[in-house]
């Protein structure tokens, strides 16, 4: 170990407040309170002496206080066992260095990517419901996520529905946390209560026919085509027709191209992306299993291989 180290190292300790000193260093008066603490060049030269004749010991008492730049000073006395014991000890308990979190956490990311669910579109909306909405959902015809789906059961049609209120009802109160103007409110007011009322009556009917599976399929056509031909219904109203260029709240207005849309998606994913590895998905995702993860370096190992194989064939 470079003596210029030993000297960096004594220095900065000595001049920090509360650190251990055994009491045959400070002696009774001192111990007791009684008499004022050693000053700091004695302390320094005590630390000094300290880490030339024991660093083992040193590195008990005083490894915890020690930055990441200072314990591989240590490295050069790595052969011995107990100092490299310490510097085990010591490294663990501090974590993983910030590069090889990040990277862990992008080896996670990948593998994540892969699966497809994590940052599937319907499962980012249900993390970020307004985020989504600000990026793709203003720009989507909100009557096809009420709709059934070809094989649904009612019962799973009416959860899911009940589900996309709960989204609904959170994009609606971040905008109004953030003051947006009534009339781009996600929903309308009297669209929103008409829609409550139809989904209580057909909750109502489900419980009486839950028993009947082919009265549960005629209901929900009937329902479907009601729906259909009400918001049909509205957009020939004369009130729609005189005034032009206004449209009521929450009624599906823009409409994008799929290139420009899969634009937006391709946006919105890579906030989400990014806001996973800032470590901001704390609701969702256990970092300290992630960053700990000592089997996420071996993503990186073959993607070192990779490239040096690549790199190998290119200058061939």
């Amino acid at each position: 170990m470079e003596p210029s180290a030993m000297d960096r190292i004594a220095a900065r300790l000595s001049a920090v407040e509360g650190l251990y000193f055994p009491s045959s260093f400070l002696g009774p008066a001192a111990a007791r309170g009684a008499a004022d603490p050693p000053s700091p060049p004695r302390r320094r030269a005590e630390l000094r002496a300290l880490l030339g004749r024991d660093a083992p010991l040193f590195l008990e008492r005083y490894g915890a206080a020690l930055s990441a730049d200072e314990l591989a000073a240590f490295d050069a006395l790595s052969p011995d066992y107990e100092v490299d014991w310490h510097l085990r000890r010591l490294r663990a308990a501090a974590g993983p260095a910030a590069p090889q979190v990040r990277n862990r956490r992008r080896a996670y990311l990948a593998r994540l990517v892969r699966e497809g669910e994590y940052f599937s579109e319907e499962a980012m909306r249900e993390r970020e419901p307004y985020l989504h909405h600000e990026y793709l959902g203003r720009f989507q015809d909100p009557l096809g996520r009420a709709m059934a789906r070809p094989g649904e059961r009612w019962s799973e049609t009416l959860m899911r529905r009940a589900e996309e209120a709960v989204i609904v009802d959170k994009i609606r109160g971040e905008q109004i946390r953030r003051g947006v103007d009534p009339s781009e409110w996600v929903g309308g007011g009297a669209e929103e209560a008409m829609q409550e009322e139809e989904e209580e009556e057909e909750e109502e009917e489900e419980e009486e026919e839950e028993d009947d599976e082919e009265a549960m399929e005629e209901k929900r056509t009937e329902v479907d085509k009601a729906i259909t031909t009400e918001v049909a219904a509205n957009e020939d109203a004369p009130g729609n027709s005189n005034n032009a260029g206004t449209t009521p709240a929450g009624t599906f207005k823009q409409t994008l191209s799929s290139e420009e849309m899969q634009d937006q998606l391709e946006q919105f994913t890579y906030v989400m992306q990014e806001k996973f590895l800032s470590g901001k998905d704390t609701e969702h995702m256990d970092y300290s299993q992630i960053d700990n993860d000592e089997m996420l370096d071996d993503h990186w190992s073959k993607e070192a291989n990779y490239d040096a194989e690549e790199k190998y064939f290119e200058e061939d």
